[in-house]
């Protein structure tokens, strides 16, 4: 997995430093360091779980001291377990205790969202379906979450609003109430490189979407496996058929069995919870 750059990283890194640091500092390391004081610790696994995030955790020590040695043992992507050690930083004691919450809310952040993106993809293996994440995102961390959805192994829904042409139920209202006229205005405006993909709640908008020329992609929203198997019939290959509502590890593998192309799961990102990483004393530098 290709790392995102650090010009993307930096500023949300020291966006997260600052907030920290406040306009005191670190008052605690300050009064307990001395000076040139050197720190050997590792960033440890403590749950099974797939890593994800390591360049913002480095940042988060360079950032406040370029001194700072910052060793990967376990790239992103990486499968782990307790007691795995992630990465080894070593460097002068402010720095590394200055930075340790942010490299850690950002490691275990995204590491969570990796693990549970590698569990769903776990389950729907064997099937076409391809486990797909939304743009139910924090503000501001929509390219470091999909980033990690990507290294366990999912795909990304469109990034931004203007990535693609989505009809949901409130644009079929803006349009009359009429799927044939939400999909007539979609057509009149996209670029020849736009998808327009249509939300259906039931199977008779997916036929009266199928009836007015359809469109690319079809979101079919709570559905039941049942109905998902009909939609896909009725779809037969003239679009990609996504499923999306409700679909957790325990769901997924009898929803891909139904012959969607997708599952979109908002949870991966915006409920997620955290791999549980810590930052310990490494023995082997003492």
């Amino acid at each position: 997995m290709t790392p995102l750059p650090d010009l993307m990283l930096e500023p949300l890194v020291r966006a997260g430093l600052l907030e920290d640091f406040g306009c005191g500092g670190d008052l605690t390391t300050d009064a307990l360091a001395t000076p040139g004081q050197i720190l050997h610790t590792a960033l440890v696994a403590r749950q099974d779980g797939v890593v994800a995030g390591l360049s913002l955790a480095r940042l988060a020590f360079t950032l406040i001291d370029p001194a700072v040695r910052f060793t990967v043992e376990r790239p992103d992507g990486s499968v782990v377990a307790p007691g795995t050690c992630i990465a080894r930083v070593v460097g002068p004691a402010p720095a590394i205790l200055g930075g340790e919450r942010v490299a850690l809310n950002f490691l275990s952040h995204l590491s969570g969202i990796a693990t549970a993106t590698a569990e769903i993809v776990r389950a729907v293996a064997g099937t076409r379906a391809r486990v797909c994440c939304t743009r139910k995102t924090l503000p501001g961390m929509r390219a470091i979450q999909k980033y990690a959805v990507r290294t366990g192994g999912g795909s990304n829904h469109r990034f931004r609003l203007d990535d693609a042409i989505l009809i949901k139920d409130n644009h079929i209202a803006l349009a009359g109430g009429s799927v044939r006229a939400a999909l007539d205005a979609a057509r009149a405006r996209a670029g020849h490189l736009v998808s327009i993909e249509l939300e259906v709640d039931t199977l008779d908008q997916l036929t009266e979407a199928l009836q007015a020329g359809g469109a690319d992609v079809f979101l079919l929203d709570n559905m039941t496996p049942a109905q998902l198997r009909e939609a896909v019939a009725m779809v037969a290959g003239r679009a990609l058929t996504e499923a999306s509502g409700g679909i957790t590890p325990d769901t997924a593998a009898a929803i891909a069995a139904t012959g969607v192309d997708i599952l979109s799961l908002g949870w991966l990102t915006h409920t997620v919870r955290a791999l549980d990483i810590g930052l310990d004393y490494d023995s082997r530098g003492a």
